[in-house]
């Protein structure tokens, strides 16, 4: 959209993190390093959940997902960044920054949602043990990854409403490494809050839904493991919610940061080096949390490792 007495920009300018050309080449070494662990790291999740029957579980079919999405996140954004670190500026068209900003929310908004689903099934195995397989039926998984899903896409809206909504006119350089909504939102020419209030109103929404839904499930946890008179059971018990309390911490306390807080509580500089770790680093992270203090993931991958040295 465009006024009057403006020209309507057709391209932005990514800036990226530094102008240094050495610290260029270090930073493209590292995180197409780190790319290539969480593509590897995420995509063997998937296969080895796939591939082992004894992983053939709401837990992981969760785990899996969320494996998938860790992928869609950070390869919305990744590839971008590299690009950047081997030319001084890049251009990318307003509808291709469009659907960057959208495919990001869409992954992020959907991992916060797997995040909560995988705390409710982890209350459900702890605390309803019996029940757990009639209460996790595969209809009822099923509809919570379409939630998760469909609550990604509808808070992505949202973002990418607020954006169309607006002019945009002149200046078009992005001082970040993609396009996010903070650094291209300044760009813009309209002088209302309304479309920061609008989209903090609906990443809180999602906030709040889905913490609500991990404390009260971990808040019933907790109970019902002290009820155990077993040492080894409460230990057995904790063990399979420290992986997820990890992901959650860090996921969690980045994305609200950037997300929640009102943007003039921060600076650019501290934006981009949030979110170089919740776009870039978490999701290679995560396989690594799951699999590393998952016994269950660990005992599938040495099996599957002896079936294939037994065939050679």
């Amino acid at each position: 959209m465009s006024g009057n007495n403006c020209t309507a920009v057709t391209e932005f300018i990514i800036l990226g993190l530094t102008d240094d050309p050495t610290l260029r080449i270090v930073l493209f070494v590292i995180f197409m390093g780190v790319y290539v662990v969480t593509l590897f790291g995420n995509l063997s999740i998937i296969l080895l959940i796939r591939s082992s029957s004894k992983l053939h579980t709401p837990m992981y079919l969760f785990l899996s997902n969320l494996a998938f999405v860790d992928i869609g996140y950070s390869s919305s954004v990744t590839p971008v960044m590299l690009k950047n670190y081997l030319w001084d500026t890049i251009s990318v068209p307003f509808g291709g920054c469009m659907a960057q900003i959208c495919c990001a929310t869409v992954f992020g908004t959907t991992e916060s949602f797997l995040l909560a689903v995988m705390a409710y099934d982890r209350y459900m195995a702890i605390c309803s043990p019996l029940l757990y397989f009639t209460n996790m039926s595969t209809r009822v998984c099923t509809l919570l990854l379409i939630i998760s899903y469909i609550g990604g896409c509808v808070n992505a809206w949202t973002f990418i409403g607020c954006l169309l909504n607006r002019s945009f006119c002149g200046p078009n350089k992005i001082s970040h490494f993609f396009c996010d909504y903070s650094p291209l939102l300044e760009l813009s020419q309209a002088q209302d809050d309304l479309a920061e209030i609008l989209t903090a109103a609906s990443a809180g929404t999602v906030v709040v839904i889905t913490v609500l839904t991990i404390v009260i499930s971990y808040a019933y946890i907790v109970f019902s493991v002290l009820k155990l008179r077993s040492t080894e059971g409460r230990s057995k018990a904790f063990s399979t919610c420290t992986s997820h309390l990890t992901a959650v911490t860090l996921f969690y306390g980045t994305t609200t940061f950037i997300y929640v807080m009102p943007k003039s509580s921060y600076t650019t500089d501290e934006n981009k080096v949030v979110s170089v770790f919740y776009t870039v680093m978490i999701p290679m992270l995560n396989p690594l949390i799951y699999s590393l203090r998952n016994n269950e993931v660990k005992g599938a991958l040495r099996k599957l490792m002896s079936m294939k040295s037994s065939v050679s």
